[in-house]
């Protein structure tokens, strides 16, 4: 049988037979494991490979950034593309254009170049990501699907955390352009396998769908605008650094991009930036938990290096270990999580979640003058905890609460609201360490104790979801 016929034999709604199930899930944890590291990858190798391709670190940044951008502004896009040609066709052009700018940026010979190269890398990214959960979905029975959102959810927070390490690792033995060198024949193997596993789904017809250049366009500029506006307000190097009138300009401009390109969207059928979507309530609220989740977790992950390093005086390597015990609890939740989906509502379960990491940002923001590594640590741990039981029942939502031939945009909707979190916390540290630098702890106070508020205010969205009734098609 061929493995097309194996992959259409069984309706998508009711998953892939155990075999390939197994296979298909190993093809989507290694595409998104890939693309969630290879953001963060590089920092580590920056000051090596602005030496050894004759720039400055201001410049040698954009290898970060194009990768970031590219990711971002192209996630909707290709999700929508995924709804109107299929999401293993999205994925598996996605990996090949991420295996080929790797090697590309392997031998990359000037700045401009490796630029590029991770520009088109980001792009294969995003057709990794925005299909991502949809596939996940297609992958799972409806009774298993939260096993495979919360497996989605360890991969997330285990490679988002893993990049400095496994750099270093890498930069122990060799020079940096094995930082992708070794994504090849990765990025081969997951070809491979992904064409013989992959699930295939059937896009249904709809005479409101379309492609439009105008609202890619609209949709890239929103992004690329906020994110460029947000780097400047000292997303990047030091918060409180570089907070310009061209920041404000360039972010402003962003938003009223986005302003116009929201109501544009309001007028159609089949949007590209789901609005349609954001009128199911269970939805709706599920990005609003997201969103607000994700900015008290970035919020906190910059603050907690300068609370470890400034204030409490702890060396790099014990500030490091002390904050793994946050991604480790993480770790240790997802599948407890997984097991829970089903036996009780995501909304109670992400409520609770997140009550738990409000809980323990406070209690991190209250820390004595001088406080024991383990004071640190069991508030780490109930901090990851917390996240750990919120994100697999609210992804789990996200993706099933639009009708099926949606699950691209839903996909699409949860990386972006993963970014767009992570965004606006990065913007409101900047923000603050402008008034209260980091130096005396007191700006990273502030900024646990705004994390704390926005997890506690996730919760009451979490929470209010209890009260929506479950979508008939999910």
């Amino acid at each position: 049988m061929s493995a097309t016929t194996a992959s259409t034999s069984v309706p998508a709604r009711d998953g892939l037979p155990s075999p390939q199930r197994a296979h298909a899930m190993l093809v989507i944890i290694l595409g998104l494991a890939v693309s969630v590291l290879d953001g963060t990858i590089v920092n580590l190798a920056l000051p090596g490979i602005a030496r050894e391709l004759n720039s400055d670190a201001s410049h040698a940044i954009w290898v970060v950034n194009a990768y970031q951008i590219a990711t971002l502004v192209m996630l909707l896009p290709l999700a929508s593309l995924g709804d109107l040609v299929g999401y293993r066709r999205v994925y598996l052009i996605g990996m090949v254009l991420f295996t080929a700018s790797s090697l590309v940026a392997t031998f990359a010979h000037s700045l401009g170049m490796l630029i590029a190269a991770r520009a088109l890398q980001g792009l294969g990214a995003a057709g990794l990501m925005s299909v991502n959960s949809a596939l996940v979905r297609l992958t799972y029975p409806r009774a298993q699907l939260g096993r495979g959102m919360a497996i989605n959810s360890m991969v997330v927070a285990t490679a988002s955390v893993a990049g400095p390490s496994v750099a270093a690792a890498i930069l122990s033995v060799a020079s940096w352009p094995w930082l992708f060198a070794l994504n090849v024949p990765l990025g081969i193997l997951v070809l491979v396998l992904g064409a013989k596993s992959l699930p295939v789904n059937e896009p249904a017809a709809h005479s409101g769908r379309r492609f439009s250049g105008v609202d890619v366009l609209l949709n890239v500029l929103m992004f690329a605008l906020i994110f460029i506006g947000a780097d400047r307000l000292g997303v990047r190097g030091d918060p409180g650094q570089g907070t310009g009138v061209g920041a404000w300009v360039i972010l402003l401009a962003g938003v009223a991009v986005g302003f116009i390109y929201l109501r544009r969207q309001l007028s159609l059928e089949v949007p590209l930036f789901p609005v349609d979507l954001l009128r199911i309530p269970v939805f709706a609220l599920s990005m609003g938990t997201s969103v607000g989740a994700f900015c008290a977790q970035m919020l906190s992950f910059i603050a907690l290096p300068f609370l470890l390093l400034e204030a409490y005086g702890r060396s790099h390597f014990e500030a490091g270990l002390l904050i793994t015990a946050w991604p480790l609890a993480i770790v240790f939740m997802a599948p407890i999580a997984g097991r829970l989906i089903g036996k009780y509502p995501d909304g109670l379960l992400g409520g609770i979640g997140l009550a738990l990491l409000a809980t323990g940002l406070a209690l991190l923001a209250t820390l004595p003058t001088h406080p024991s590594n383990a004071d640190i640590v069991w508030r780490m741990v109930l901090c990851g905890l917390g996240f750990g039981l919120f994100q697999s029942p609210n992804n789990h939502t996200i993706v099933t609460s639009p009708p099926p031939h949606r699950s691209g945009a839903a996909s699409g909707m949860l990386g972006t609201a993963r970014l767009t979190g992570q965004t606006l916390g990065a913007v409101i540290l900047a923000g603050i360490f402008s008034f209260w630098p980091p130096h005396d702890g007191k700006g990273q106070v502030i900024a646990l104790s705004i994390a704390a508020c926005c997890a506690a205010v996730a919760a009451v969205f979490s929470t209010l979801r209890t009260r929506q009734p479950a979508p008939r098609h999910a």
